[in-house]
């Protein structure tokens, strides 16, 4: 009979062998087997995290298994998850790349402002980041698995937001500090707050927009408070899962494979399902009697634009070298 293992990961992967030998994990105390995340299990990253939990399952034919949580059920927000691991109490966890800016500003990238136009820079400035993902999260105890990208990100509010001047006082949820700065250059009283926190603001009345994604919003039913949705491309932002480096060191070889596999055919299912899941979002949000607003005023992205100009001069001079390396693989934006 096998035993069940506590993991962590790699990103290299051979094959896996089918012959897998059991291993033992010392967690820490009030551990869990869990790989976590605060978004719900039908939002991208929640997606993400049932795949590979399942793949991991099947490509360790058992022997090593972590079971999914989502909704921040474990009361671990995105922002608490790289420590989570770090000091053992989680396996894994999935975390929003921005929420995790206080301890390296490296990942806000995925999502400031205007720096992606479309699918194909998202996946681009991601193949030109990732070596230093992983890296900045080896220097604090843990590999990186795979990343999810979210759609693009826009505003959901209560009345349909089509005028810059609509911005001016709008008390608005983002998603990171730099989504912070941008909106309160542009007007409005903007804070960052968990996704796992938002619904409860806004039925108190003390939020009166959200910056997400359509599958964000899907995936909480946003439209029960905010019937509207503002298409801006702001930014395409990325999810970051990973493992512990501690829980890594005690795997087999095999083992090790095994879960490399299984990050590895997450990763492509996570990048190859966001090329439906757009339109699929905006249908259920039609369904649901949400107005698009696909084409607002230029005034209002112009507005955003001129707020965000410095936050990419700003984030680089943060994060030196390492970031414009990144920018200068990248290269910008590709005309469409």
């Amino acid at each position: 009979m096998r035993r069940r293992t506590l993991l962590a990961l790699p990103l290299t992967a051979p094959a896996v062998s089918s012959a897998l030998a059991g291993q033992t994990a010392v967690p820490a105390a009030g551990a869990t087997d869990a790989m976590a995340t605060e978004y719900p299990a039908n939002a991208m990253p929640g997606e993400g995290v049932a795949h590979f939990t399942a793949a991991l399952t099947r490509l360790s034919g058992g022997a090593l298994t972590l079971t999914p949580s989502f909704d921040a059920a474990l009361g671990i927000r995105s922002a608490g998850m790289l420590a989570a691991v770090r000091e053992g109490r989680l396996p894994a966890a999935d975390a929003f790349a921005g929420s995790m800016a206080a301890d390296d500003p490296l990942f806000l990238l995925s999502s400031l402002p205007f720096l992606t136009a479309s699918f194909a820079d998202a996946r681009r400035l991601y193949d030109a980041a990732r070596p230093a993902y992983a890296e900045a999260l080896a220097g604090r105890g843990a590999r990186l698995l795979y990343a999810t990208p979210w759609p693009p990100s826009g505003l959901w509010t209560r009345t349909p937001l089509r005028q810059a001047s609509q911005l001016d006082g709008l008390r608005v949820r983002t998603y990171d500090a730099t989504g912070t700065e941008v909106l309160r250059a542009a007007g409005a009283q903007a804070e960052v707050l968990s996704f796992a926190d938002v619904m409860t603001r806004l039925r108190t009345g003390t939020l009166d927009a959200v910056l997400s994604s359509g599958d964000g919003g899907a995936g909480r039913r946003l439209w029960e408070q905010l019937p509207s949705f503002t298409v801006l491309n702001y930014a395409w932002p990325l999810s970051l899962a990973f493992f512990s480096e501690a829980r890594w060191q005690s795997l087999s070889p095999t083992l090790r494979e095994a879960v490399a596999a299984a990050a590895l055919e997450t990763e492509a299912r996570q990048w190859a399902a966001i090329g439906t899941r757009i339109e699929a979002n905006r249908a259920t949000m039609r369904a649901n009697g949400v107005t698009l607003v696909a084409d607002p005023e230029p005034a209002l992205g112009e507005r955003l634009t001129q707020a965000a100009r410095r936050t990419v001069e700003d984030w680089t001079a943060r994060v030196g070298e390492r970031g414009a390396a990144v920018l200068r693989r990248y290269g910008g934006p590709q005309p469409r």
